[in-house]
């Protein structure tokens, strides 16, 4: 009798096992092979695919796998996929837990229904619960028009997440696929976005939308695509060739970032020699001062193992940021670039430092400046669309930072510009100049122009006048010992020591604590 009955159950359990193992199956593929193979076609790989490529092999856990939508009119069997049209879970990468979200282009267009939505709001809470990093991968065509307010909900309650973990954990959205409407909002959100040429679209209306209010022909690669993100609005901070690149570039970006904001960053490789000397970094600044020179080499020179990892590398060009190591310890960068519009602060490079230095300070990232920089872009357009409100965000940034705060200033540093870049006015910790250095309220051919005015128009030869004026302005004004002297510049360093002094000045300000007085938030010149 007890054989006969543990028969009966293990036949049982080989039927549940067998229903759960064709489940099983079911949720793991796309909803039909040539769903698959449509996908492929546009050269997308499906959402299970990106997630393994991106995760650390055998390490992805799934949640929610077997929720089905409920919507009205469209809930048939045959239209019910388990997951519905998001993969949720967790993972690591490089051996570090990250929390993600893939959308499922191949199950209702990726589209964002009311269990698709709180799907992601679950995996997003557990993030913020377990302090984690949220990985987003977008390929949507957004809300599920048959769900009509109960997507948009959905949406919202997304948008209210990604402002509540602000701050809180680091969260990334690679774009791979279209993102329109109100899905372009998240990403936005969110601290880096990342976009793959030919595939990746972003836009609150399309082409069609825009010819018929407009009447502009343009394309979706014109209107929204990666390059247009990437130089034109600054939406993007990534951009990739293929989704390979892309989830490599994910997985070089986290190996810089903390867990969350109460964790200290990830330590690199320490292979590099913290005494590093680099004697051609005497060299790396002309004499001549109009003359440009590239900032990424002599930051390449300095950081650990010339690894560095630019940001918003195609917008904004005349100012660098980005994250390096420094004897192992991760580092924000922000720098001008002389090699572009000289190295000016406008709108646009103002905004991109701002956004950088709060993501740093938020994260207890070290920020090192390195400052070569004539002043704020002057003209008309720039006044009208708001210099002075935009510019002080970057003022606003550095004054409210309170991780450790390093300054090397290389050549120029004119004016308000001056102050704005890590100035010890501001709260930088250590600051250093280089010989080359220049600190003065504005260039010497300007001040000269304004302080000798009448004596040049007096002059019988006025250009030689100007010229030996110059000179004497710049040996007495423009250089760093003035300030050295006041105690605005700590000291003035050899270039080709530049590593190793910067290493000390970061491990004598590891135990830093510094605090803001208590608020609610302040008020940004949004």
């Amino acid at each position: 009798m007890l054989a006969s009955l543990c028969g009966i159950y293990m036949a049982l359990d080989k039927k549940t096992l067998s229903s759960l193992e064709v489940l099983q199956q079911k949720k793991s593929e796309a909803s039909g092979d040539n769903r698959a193979e449509q996908q492929h076609s546009r050269g997308k790989l499906t959402a299970r695919e990106r997630i393994n490529l991106l995760l650390d092999p055998g390490t992805f856990q799934e949640v929610g796998s077997f929720v089905t939508h409920r919507g009205v009119g469209v809930d048939s069997d045959q239209q019910k996929h388990p997951g519905d049209a998001v993969i949720t879970g967790s993972g690591r990468v490089n051996g570090r837990l990250i929390y993600l979200f893939a959308q499922d282009f191949t199950v209702f267009g990726g589209s964002v229904s009311e269990v698709v939505a709180e799907k992601i709001c679950k995996v997003m809470d557990t993030a913020i619960k377990n302090g984690a990093p949220m990985i987003g991968l977008a390929d949507s065509g957004g809300a599920r028009i048959q769900e009509g307010v109960i997507s948009l909900a959905g949406y919202g309650e997304i948008f209210r997440r990604n402002t509540m973990a602000s701050g809180v954990i680091p969260q990334i959205s690679a774009i791979l696929g279209p993102s329109a409407g109100g899905a372009v909002y998240s990403p936005a959100i969110t601290d880096f976005t990342l976009m793959v040429r030919g595939i990746s679209q972003m836009f609150i209306t399309g082409p069609e939308v825009v010819k018929s209010v407009t009447g502009e022909d343009i394309t979706q690669e014109e209107l929204g695509g990666a390059d247009a993100h990437a130089s034109l609005s600054g939406v993007a901070h990534f951009v990739s060739d293929s989704e390979e690149e892309c989830f490599s570039t994910i997985r070089d970006l986290l190996g810089f970032l903390p867990q969350n904001n109460l964790d200290d960053p990830p330590m690199g490789p320490q292979d590099d020699d913290p005494e590093r000397i680099d004697e051609s970094l005497r060299e790396s600044v002309p004499q001549d001062p109009s003359r440009p020179y590239d900032m990424m080499d002599i930051i390449e020179t300095i950081v650990d193992d010339a690894n560095f990892l630019p940001i918003h590398q195609a917008y904004a060009p005349n100012m660098i940021v980005g994250f390096g190591h420094m004897d192992g310890r991760s580092v924000g960068i922000i720098a001008q670039q002389p090699s572009y519009l000289a190295g000016v602060i406008d709108i646009n490079a103002s905004i991109k430092g701002a956004r950088f230095v709060r993501f740093c300070d938020a994260f207890n990232i070290p920020i090192i400046t390195f400052v070569d920089v004539p002043g704020y872009m002057p003209g008309k357009d720039q006044e009208h669309q708001g210099i002075i409100r935009e510019g002080a965000k970057l003022l606003y940034a550095f004054a409210e930072a309170t991780v450790p705060k390093i300054t090397v200033v290389t050549r120029k540093a004119y004016g308000g510009a001056y102050i704005v870049m890590g100035s010890k006015h501001l709260g930088s910790d250590m600051n250093f100049a280089w010989p080359s250095a220049e600190i003065a309220v504005m260039g010497p051919d300007a001040a000269v122009n304004v302080i000798h005015k009448r004596k040049l128009s007096e002059s019988s030869d006025a250009d030689a006048e100007r010229a030996s004026l110059i000179a004497g302005y710049r040996e007495s004004f423009a250089n760093p010992y003035l300030a050295a002297e006041r105690g605005y510049i700590d000291d003035v360093i050899d270039p080709a020591t530049t590593r190793p002094v910067l290493i000390k000045a970061l491990e004598s300000l590891q135990n830093k604590r510094d605090s803001i007085p208590p608020k609610k938030h302040g008020n940004i010149p949004l």
